[in-house]
């Protein structure tokens, strides 16, 4: 059924009533100014403010549950009413539950737009062909959504004269489950990467539809944190996905080497069995709600936690690793950002106050639960190590540190030198700027480079701050990749000039008050510690 269908007056009203309580909306309910546009599949009506044109909970996608469950994705049926776009769609099915108010459904294909409204009807058919800046959440391949709070895109498009756009696409077991090797059925010949390919039909839509919100389908930049870069990291081996978008940022997530099909087989069989299922039907006809309860199945691979659900090798629209044994070809075309936080595992573990009164033998014993089967490392090696580059640093300080370059960072670097090696340089970045929050003992902790590029200093659980320094920060890093999104150069008077990284020297933007300054291998010694052993990407 489709969730998104026109709603009456009376629903109107009650969404945009809501809308006024999110923050950055604001919007009101006047059917007659209220902006409609044609898009491909029918027309639609947004709401203005702040000088935004917002349009939510726009459908890119049939409905995936039922029939179509663990199918690739299809175009909606065209409708020839105006239905309302005020209220985000549906996130995929998830264990979490979701943003504030949010539904969950495999009904779930949706995503958002934001254009400049600066005079009239701007933003809409006015042949302004901004830049388009894609964002893909993160929450790894499990959960997560296109409507946080974090990612308003109003700041963004109209500091920066673009187009934002935020998606929702099927995660978990609906986007990754692969069935290929259980089932002699077509219909799941694709279901280990119905979730990418979720993402490559909505960039199809950006490519059919961005210009009627003001917006240019040749320059459609691709940004995402955590998870989110991960996944463009995979787009950008995926030959369906390519001439879809023309730059690429990785925030915090990267993505080397794909889950193999035989491993991915092993989790698709633990993920049945913990379910009690042996036939497609069975599992088809599953409750969505139910389905999940498969995901508690312990990985046979890293043999921790619940079953791992990523995108596959299958052969099909994934013929290669995307970083392995080199860049793929089919994304070394398209300029690339690639970067990281100083203190990523601050923001994993640096809730927990015992963390800091750690002494140096908790230190050795918990690090490797950290590397999580990415690196295999003597844990008293690398604290020796820490300890002889840094006297200064603190039990806790050399765990933070220590987890980050082995957990995170590893995987960029091999990003950035691959790129180097193939001639397509990226450039690099590397948060340094400390949250404000609880006197600075987060540090620059995953996710902060998301409020800080969107603009959201006051969105709900944000720790960017928004006194003078947080503000100062975020401009910097805002205009640096709104100017990668306008000419594939994220060189802009608010920060030095920005070189991209080569071999050997491996030129880094070091992002910080009161000035961001380049820097040449910065962490070189902890980048040449774990250069001793292989890095294996979490459930590959």
């Amino acid at each position: 059924m489709d969730t998104r269908n026109a709603v009456d007056r009376r629903g109107l009203l009650i969404a945009a009533g809501a809308l006024a309580l999110t923050p950055g909306a604001g919007f009101a309910a006047d059917l007659k100014r209220s902006p409609v546009v044609a898009t491909t599949a029918g027309k639609v009506r947004g709401a203005s403010a702040d000088g935004v044109h917002v349009f939510k909970g726009l459908r890119y996608g049939a409905d995936t549950g039922g029939a179509r469950r663990f199918m690739p994705p299809v175009k909606p049926q065209p409708w020839t009413d105006v239905r309302d776009a005020l209220a985000y769609g549906a996130a995929s099915m998830q264990t979490g539950k979701g943003e504030e108010g949010e539904t969950l459904s495999e009904d779930c294909l949706f995503l958002n737009v934001w254009t400049p409204a600066k005079a009239g009807k701007a933003g809409l058919s006015d042949g302004g062909k901004r830049p388009v800046m894609v964002y893909i959440h993160g929450g790894a391949y499990n959960g997560g959504s296109g409507g946080s709070p974090w990612y308003d895109g109003t700041r963004l498009a109209r500091r920066g004269d673009v187009v934002v756009v935020t998606v929702n696409h099927r995660l978990n077991a609906f986007g990754y489950l692969y069935l290929a090797r259980l089932f002699n059925d077509p219909s799941v010949a694709d279901s280990g990467n119905v979730g990418q390919m979720d993402l490559v039909l909505a960039l199809r839509w950006v490519r059919d539809n961005i210009a009627a919100f003001g917006g240019d389908p040749d320059r459609v930049m691709l940004f995402g944190q955590s998870g989110g870069g991960a996944k463009i990291a995979t787009l950008m081996a995926m030959p369906s996905a390519k001439g879809l978008f023309h730059r690429a940022a990785t925030m915090s997530g990267q993505q080397v080497t794909a889950g193999g099909p035989f491993n991915a087989t092993k989790r698709a069989q633990l993920f049945l069995d913990k379910l009690g299922i042996k036939d497609l039907d069975a599992l088809r006809a599953l409750p969505a709600d139910q389905m999940l309860n498969g995901l508690k199945a312990v990985d046979p691979i890293a043999g921790t936690g619940g079953v791992y659900m990523g995108p596959v090798l299958d052969e099909r629209s994934l013929t290669r690793h995307p970083f392995f044994p080199d860049a793929a070809p089919e994304g070394l075309s398209v300029p690339m950002m690639c970067g990281n936080t100083h203190d990523e595992t601050r923001g994993f573990v640096g809730w927990d106050l015992k963390v800091f009164e750690m002494t140096w033998e908790q230190v050795v014993a918990k690090l490797p639960g950290q590397f999580n089967a990415r690196i295999d490392i003597d844990p008293e090696t690398v604290v020796a190590a820490y300890r002889r580059i840094y006297p200064h640093y603190s039990p806790s300080d050399v765990y933070f540190a220590a987890s980050t370059a082995g957990r995170s960072w590893k995987a960029a670097i091999i990003q950035a030198e691959e790129r180097a090696k193939a001639g397509a340089p990226a450039y690099v970045y590397q948060v340094d700027w400390k949250s404000p929050k609880d006197g600075g003992v987060w540090g620059a902790p995953h996710t902060i480079d998301i409020g800080l590029v969107f603009g959201t200093l006051d969105a709900r659980g944000s720790i960017v701050g928004t006194g003078p320094d947080s503000v100062a920060m975020s401009n910097a890093m805002s205009d640096a990749f709104i100017a990668f999104a306008h000419t594939g150069n994220p060189n802009c008077a608010a920060i030095p000039a920005w070189e991209p990284y080569t071999l050997p020297r491996r030129q880094t933007m070091v992002f910080n008050t009161p000035a961001s300054a380049m820097a040449d291998d910065p962490r070189g010694a902890e980048r040449e510690l774990f250069n001793k052993v292989p890095f294996t990407q979490f459930g590959t």
